[in-house]
């Protein structure tokens, strides 16, 4: 017994389709059941689990419960779901044993057989308990004991399948508790028989698909079996599972038709390729369109039947799921395919009839969508159903062109009668959109019927496309629709309204570097601007398309027809100009300055070639070719010469320009190329660079506002500038591809010149490249004639000869006969003359020219040189030998003497300076023709040797040694060294120790002379020396000229030996060798070598009875830190002034370490007195400093070197006067008065008896 159906809700269409269960026994028991159960039995889900792996679901159960009937027993074969008893079910409240066996048992075997003959096992007995009846009856058994009957007769092995229902009807805890468990048994129940039943099904749906390529397989037959199982999922409200099996047959079907068009087609798909003769568009307003779905069943459905037929049920489940937007996206993508689908299968359409279907699909669709969500929602997803308005557009217009309804004269009969038929195809309008005023219907068949409507429903969607578009930044998408409808209005006669579409998406296109939607483009603009009458932009266009090489010949030589054709009409207005931008014309490739370096004096020829490539596909006969020149003149300009004005620019001349790849370049030329430029800031003061930096120059142009309503076509308004300085080519015959034109210019005026613009003159049509990049400049100077002279070499050697160049550049000054360079003689420095001097004379672009020979005539104080006659912007070059003399400064008293202790710090300073060779400087004026002043130019000689002389001392015998170091690259050969003393020195012999005369110095070695001092009576106190050395480069051959030898002149004072000092170490008494940690014995003794000379007559002298004594002070330092001093290790004594005089000193010493030990070192020093004269100079402050003694060392600062105790032996005597008193003053000796003879020992030191350290000294 059915339940009473539902109303439909008002929007969303579904089939009440439900799970069918049968009711067998007592009716009324069942009806008075059926609306409680019909409540509680989808109340609670249940979790189904499926097979294959598919992931479990939760279902709510709802079944429509019949009487049971033999007639709804599946029958063998039947595959229908929808129809088929999932459950069959007993109702009995039997509770008296006899009527149970009188009539219950044998109706319950009869209904049991019944469904044993048709093979179903899923049934369930149900055994109401009443209370009412069973207090009626009280000789009745016990309940359960009917139950027990049930199940033993019935359930032998599936006692679960009879259950008890206790008192349904009414509202107790026993009673829920019955109908939960009744409810789940139920629900299992169910839940078992569709897993079974749906899996046996899904079989043998895989087994007939599995054979759909055997001959006679239907798909037909196919379809409507798994449409039954998407029947059973949208009956179970698994509206995903029921959309998969639509999208596997809708796969299924393509594949079919993909392999048809591969040459692979089914016998079953001839049903489909029947011509088409209805085209009524998608029907989405019903859950299913039974006519459709008929057709299929009878294998009568064309495609689009199908197509229609199976979107609309993909349609209904999309919106069951809540997924419009997905309706919008598969809807496009079915009517893209259906139409080629229609090509594959060879399908017979009529014409229009396809785009009627499409239309009203896409409205149809549209219309659905807006049905199912508010206004909020749908604006929010234009982007999902735009695709259907631009198509619907699309469609629309076909329409109309193909029925007449965009032609200027509207539509002819023949129009007419396709008209008629189309409207035909679409047949009656369905009922559910009958009373629907918008309905898609309803606006095709307005918009076929006259011209307006038409026009009034094209424009509607076109401009509701357009702002779709543009509200989702698809602004290409916009575009195209709007070419659309400029093409629209071209047929229309409106040229007017079709422009602002095509300059917009020209204007895109350009943006976005899209080549033949360029070229379409503008060919549409092309025919609307002739239309209007714009003759410059039409030329503009026409010359572009005339270089576009996605156009056929034909076309490119048409257009470009089109602009000769007005370049050599006569102009009502003679002066009236129209200026193109040349990329259309032709493209600037390269350029090449001859000379190279673009630099050309005044008066000079500069050629100028340029390489044009035509981009015309005829030859074109140019009146003139300009190139407007910039003339700038820069401060100091006049004073830049060729050389520096050289350097800045290429070095073969040539100047490549970017080659234009791409096919749109007037986007390129919306704004012009940067200028740049280099940008240095120095100082006043020094000329340092402070910044640097990169400027702009037309940053004006750049910066300047840009209309935002401008078209990228429109002329670029380049004003021309016939100034003076241009350079002109006339009568040019551009041929296509690449073309050479050769300018020439004489200079005229200093300065630079930056090539502008470039501009070919057709007729009045004017091709301008407005700006000419990369930058191109040529330079043209006036320069002063100038002197230049150089030495060939890194430095210019004193004391052999050298070369010197001579540059003489001309400037605009002619060189004659008779004009002569006059140089002032220097002193030191010599000019010789050679009798084959010759001078070479080059151009300003350093091409020789020629050469001449150079008379060189000398005197005292003059030397004259004649120059060769030489045109202006020349010059002259010619090389001269110069000898400066070799003479050295004279060494002063600080004689650098051996043995002489020099500070570190100074020794250092002394060998960084030896490696730089002595300088002079010599001026010389230079007289030149072309001016009243003189040039003085200053050479610079090195001389290649550095000289140290040294005293050497063996006792009372001296040496003097010479060391001569050869500081530059050349290698010399020396001879003839010899040493003259000058001045009083006539006692004074000299005598050479070297033996040979000659002798090789190579680069950066030295060489050594040594000379033994002798004489007979009292030395004199100082040896002045003179020490000169002939030499000659050792490499080359014999010089025409004498060359004078090198001279070092030198002072040596104080020189004569006036004491000895010897030192001696005893080891302790009793031992052999002095042991490390024990006290030996030090002895110096310091002996008089000679009686009172001129050098002792000082302030130390003092006179006694018998002789005259010296204060001397003595101090014994050890530098090395072997020897510990104990005790005093300074004082002073009185010396006598006489021969063999002798002063001993004993002290104790300590040996630090083992092994040989250098003995300490004994100083000797001159104690000076105080003068009262010097005290009264001297302030507080000043004794205050000089709290210890005044030593005068001769920078002999190494003593920090020495021992702790020696220093503090000297500190600790000094610290003992009285500070602020004056203190004595000591003087270091002369390392010549005074002789070490003991220098140089060792003494043997022993390791003391404890073995565990021992540190040894090796020295």
């Amino acid at each position: 017994m059915a339940a009473p159906e539902e109303p439909l809700p008002p929007v969303i269409y579904t089939m009440e389709n439900k799970p069918i269960v049968t009711c067998a026994g007592d009716q009324n028991l069942f009806t008075s059941i059926y609306p409680t159960l019909s409540q509680q039995l989808p109340r609670e889900p249940m979790e189904w689990r499926r097979s294959y792996g598919r992931a479990p679901k939760m279902i709510h159960l709802e079944s429509n419960f019949v009487q049971f009937k033999e007639e709804l027993l599946p029958k063998e074969g039947n595959k229908a779901l929808l129809t088929f008893p999932f459950l069959h079910i007993y109702w009995t409240e039997c509770c008296d044993t006899e009527v149970y066996k009188a009539t219950v048992k044998d109706d319950l075997t009869k209904w049991q057989n019944v469904l044993k003959a048709h093979s179903s096992v899923d049934w369930l007995i149900v055994v109401v308990e009443n209370d009412a009846k069973k207090k009626n009856k009280t000789n009745i058994l016990p309940r359960t004991s009917i139950v027990d009957k049930i199940r033993n007769d019935f359930c032998n092995k599936q006692s679960d399948r009879c259950v008890v229902l206790s008192d349904p009807l009414k509202d107790s805890s026993r009673t829920q508790e019955s109908w939960n468990a009744f409810l789940t048994k139920l629900r299992t129940l169910l839940l078992m028989s569709f897993t079974k039943n749906l899996g046996k099904f899904e079989d043998d749906m895989r087994t007939l698909r599995e054979k759909r390529t055997e001959p006679g397989w239907s798909f037909c037959e196919y379809f409507m079996v798994q449409e039954e199982l998407a029947f059973v999922f949208e009956m179970l409200q698994q509206f995903e599972d029921a959309l998969v099996q639509y999208d596997e047959l809708d796969a299924l079907f393509s594949q079919y038709v993909v392999n048809f068009g591969a040459g692979d087609g089914a016998n079953w798909l001839t049903f489909f390729c029947q011509p088409v003769k209805s085209w009524s568009g998608l029907i989405l307003r019903k859950p299913i369109d039974m006519e459709k779905r008929e057709l299929i069943q009878r294998q009568e459905a064309t495609l689009l039947d199908l197509r229609s037929y199976l979107f609309s049920r993909q349609c209904t489940l999309l919106l069951f799921l809540q997924r419009p937007w997905e309706v919008a996206q598969r809807a496009l993508e079915l009517l893209h395919s259906c139409v080629q689908e229609l090509k594959l299968l060879e399908v017979s359409v009529p014409p229009g009839a396809l785009d009627c279907w499409v239309f009203l699909s896409c409205l149809e669709v549209l219309q659905r969508i807006e049905g199912c969500c508010d206004r909020a929602q749908i604006d929010s997803n234009i982007a999902h159903t735009v695709g259907l308005w631009s198509y619907a557009t699309e469609k629309l217009k076909s329409l109309g062109y193909l029925c007449g309804l965009v032609s200027e004269k509207g539509p002819n009969s023949e129009d007419l009668n396709r008209t008629v038929d189309l409207l035909a195809g679409l047949g009656a309008e369905r009922p559910e959109t009958a009373n629907t005023a918008q309905s898609p219907y309803k606006k095709l068949k307005e918009a076929l019927s006259s011209v307006e409507a038409f026009e009034k429903h094209y424009l509607d969607l076109s401009h509701a496309t357009i702002e779709m578009y543009t509200s989702i930044g698809r602004i290409r998408s916009a575009k195209f629709v709007g070419k659309d409808l400029a093409e629209f209005y071209m047929r229309k006669k409106s040229p007017q309204k079709a422009e602002i579409y095509l300059q917009g998406a020209l204007k895109t296109y350009l943006a976005e570097g899209w080549a033949l939607p360029i070229t379409h483009t503008r060919k549409q603009l092309a025919e609307c601007q002739k239309h209007l009458g714009q003759t410059e932009n039409y030329l503009q266009t026409s010359s572009l398309l005339a270089s576009d090489y996605h156009l056929t010949e034909e076309q490119r030589k048409y257009f470009c027809q089109e602009v000769l054709s007005f370049a050599h009409q006569q102009s009502d207005s003679p002066g009236h100009r129209v200026v193109l931008p040349m990329h259309s014309f032709a493209q600037l490739r390269d350029l090449h300055f001859d000379p190279s370096n673009a630099v050309v004096h005044v008066g000079g020829i500069l050629s100028v070639e340029i390489t044009l490539c035509s981009q015309m596909p005829v030859p074109v006969h140019v009146e003139q070719i300009a190139i407007n020149v910039h003339f700038s003149i820069e401060k100091n300009t006049y004073r830049k010469t060729a050389e520096w004005l050289t350097k800045h620019k290429t070095s073969n001349g040539i100047i490549k320009f970017p080659v234009e790849t791409s096919p749109f370049p007037a986007s390129q030329n919306i704004l012009p190329a940067l200028e740049l430029y280099e940008m240095f800031e120095r100082s006043p003061s020094d000329n340092s660079l402070n910044t640097t930096g990169i400027i702009c120059r037309n940053v004006h142009m750049l910066l300047r506002r840009q209309e935002s309503s401008s078209s990228l076509e429109a002329p670029s308004g380049v004003a021309l500038e016939d100034g003076a300085h241009m350079l002109r080519c006339s009568n040019v015959t551009l041929e296509p591809g690449a073309n050479k034109i050769t300018f020439r210019t004489q200079a005229k005026e200093p300065g630079t010149y930056t090539l502008r613009q470039l501009c070919a003159s057709v007729g009045p049509v004017r091709f301008v490249l407005p700006h000419i990049y990369p930058l191109v400049q040529y330079d043209v100077y006036s320069q002063e004639p100038q002197l230049h002279v150089e030495p060939l070499a890194d430095s210019l050697l004193a004391g052999i000869p050298q070369k010197v160049k001579f540059t003489v550049t001309t400037g605009h000054y002619t060189v004659r006969n008779g004009d002569s360079l006059q140089l002032s003689n220097a002193e030191a420095m010599l000019i010789l003359c050679q009798a084959e001097n010759r001078a070479v004379i080059y151009s300003n672009t350093r091409e020789k020219s020629s050469d001449a020979a150079l008379r060189v005539q000398s005197s005292d104080k003059v030397t004259s040189i004649s120059l060769p006659p030489a045109p202006a912007y020349h010059v002259i070059e010619f090389e001269l030998d110069v000898l400066s003399l070799p003479s050295v400064p004279a060494a002063g008293g600080e004689s650098d003497l051996r043995g002489t202790p020099e500070p570190q710090r100074k020794h250092k300073d002394r060998q960084t300076a030896g490696h730089c060779m002595v300088t002079t400087d010599h001026k010389v004026s230079i007289d030149c023709p072309w001016s009243i002043y003189s040039t003085v130019i200053a050479l610079t000689f090195s001389v290649p040797f550095r000289t140290t002389h040294s005293l050497l001392s063996t006792g009372t015998r001296k040496y003097v040694q010479l060391c001569v170091q050869n500081l530059s690259e050349l290698d010399f050969q020396l001879s003839d060294s010899n040493l003259v003393a000058t001045g009083d020195s006539t006692d004074l012999q000299l005598i050479p120790l070297n033996t040979e005369s000659q002798q090789c110095i190579c680069s950066k070695q030295p060489v050594f002379f040594v000379w033994e001092l002798r004489w007979t009576q009292e030395p004199p106190p100082a040896l002045h020396g003179q020490f000169s050395i002939g030499f000659s480069p050792a490499s080359e051959e014999r010089l025409s000229v004498s060359l004078k030898p090198y001279t070092y002149e030198f002072q040596v004072e104080n020189y004569f030996t006036l004491y000895n000092v010897k030192a001696e170490i005893f080891p302790p008494s009793g031992m052999q060798h002095c042991r490390t940690g024990l006290l030996c014995s030090l002895e110096v003794s310091i002996t008089r070598l000679s009686d009172l000379l001129e050098v002792d007559k000082d302030e130390a002298l003092m006179e006694s009875d018998q002789c005259f004594l010296t204060k001397l002070m003595y101090e014994v330092v050890d530098n090395s830190s072997n020897w510990a001093v104990c005790g005093k290790s300074c004082g002073a004594i009185s010396m006598p002034v006489a021969a063999r005089a002798t002063h001993r000193v004993r002290m104790d010493v300590m040996p630090l370490f083992a092994g040989h030990l250098p003995l300490p070192d004994v100083r000797l020093f001159k104690y000076l007195p105080h003068h009262s004269a010097h005290s009264s100079q001297l302030d507080a402050d000043s004794w205050i400093e000089n709290d210890s003694l005044s030593v005068d060392r001769h920078g002999d600062e190494q003593s920090d070197g020495g021992s702790g105790r020696s220093r503090g032996s000297v500190h600790s005597a000094s610290s003992a006067e009285h500070k602020g008193l004056p203190m004595p003053r000591l003087q270091a000796l002369p390392t010549g008065q005074v002789f070490n003879s003991s220098a140089g020992m060792q003494v043997l030191v022993l390791p003391s008896q404890d073995n565990h350290v021992l540190e040894v000294s090796v020295t």
